[in-house]
């Protein structure tokens, strides 16, 4: 048997490798395809991580649409609602969370599941304290335009922490790398394989998670903040809805930024007393089997048996 993951090459994707790691186990190949080269597979399933599917169905061949994330600025309504809109319809959907369900606003009867953002088990045994610390600080993900990181790289190299080193785990980032290549105490680094990213995040003093305040991010699960407690890498972070919702459930002590980043000093980052939030139920294994995909995959498959 084999799933087709089907994506754009846009986005951080930290549930492929997940994905491929849990079905290995049961011997389903799993293969990694832009759109444009999905006709040249032989596939089961085409497991669409949206995006858009302006695919016709194919007899035999059955489409899992997965929404991990609503559509961003500018336009995000109109995104969503031209999506839910021209997409073909699927077997069956993954949604993020709720807030992704309604943001994306479909009404049909096409079952449905949420599967949150996770963590590689192994993970949870990594011990920071015995790793030398090469970087001050670390931030992986996203660096796009809309998230503005021009305000926190400027912390290190004109303000603050100038004299501190900024380990930047992305992918995108020549315009962002020409304009601060001057500044040494700033590496931009990447892509690098998901394999490997805790063994660079462990390196560092503090984890930054750095989200703007405005929706949908402040709605959405920050996979990088999982990752950061996971490894128990003291958390710098963005205050909103999301990451303050997290904390009261799941524990934890992070050092909140204000908004304009004016109190993101060493002093001030050093005099916080730091604990680790409970992640262990945030597993990819854990997130995959509550999920619901794998009850409809089971349904439409007889063979399998993912218990």
């Amino acid at each position: 048997m084999t799933i087709a993951f089907v994506h754009n090459n846009k986005a951080f994707l930290p549930e492929l490798d997940a994905y491929s790691r849990f079905f290995s186990g049961y011997n389903i190949t799993c293969e990694i395809v832009d759109k444009n080269d999905l006709g040249l597979l032989h596939r089961h399933v085409e497991w669409w991580i949206m995006g858009a599917d302006l695919t016709k169905p194919k007899e035999g061949i059955y489409k899992i649409h997965e929404y991990n994330s609503s559509s961003i600025p500018p336009w995000r309504r109109w995104k969503n609602w031209w999506k839910s809109f021209f997409s073909a319809q699927p077997d069956f959907r993954l949604f993020l969370n709720d807030y992704v369900k309604k943001a994306i606003n479909l009404h049909d009867h096409i079952p449905f599941g949420y599967r949150d953002m996770g963590i590689p088990e192994q993970w949870l045994l990594a011990d920071p304290f015995l790793h030398e610390r090469e970087y001050d600080f670390v931030y992986t993900g996203d660096i796009s335009p809309i998230r503005q990181p021009e305000a926190l790289l400027n912390c290190f190299s004109t303000g603050a922490l100038k004299h501190k080193t900024l380990l930047v785990i992305s992918t995108g980032y020549e315009q962002l790398q020409a304009t601060y290549g001057n500044y040494e105490n700033i590496i931009f680094m990447g892509p690098l394989p998901y394999s490997s990213i805790d063994a660079y995040i462990i390196k560092a003093r503090f984890a930054i998670n750095y989200v703007p305040d405005k929706e949908p991010f402040n709605q959405q699960t920050s996979v990088r903040l999982l990752e950061y407690a996971a490894l128990g890498v003291p958390i710098i972070t963005s205050r909103y809805a999301w990451v303050e919702r997290f904390q009261q459930q799941y524990g934890g002590n992070f050092f909140y930024l204000e908004p304009n980043l004016s109190n993101f000093t060493w002093e001030q980052v050093n005099n916080l007393s730091y604990s680790k939030p409970d992640v262990e139920s945030f597993t990819w294994e854990q997130q995959i089997r509550r999920s619901g995909v794998l009850e409809f995959l089971e349904s439409k498959f007889p063979e399998l048996s993912f218990s």
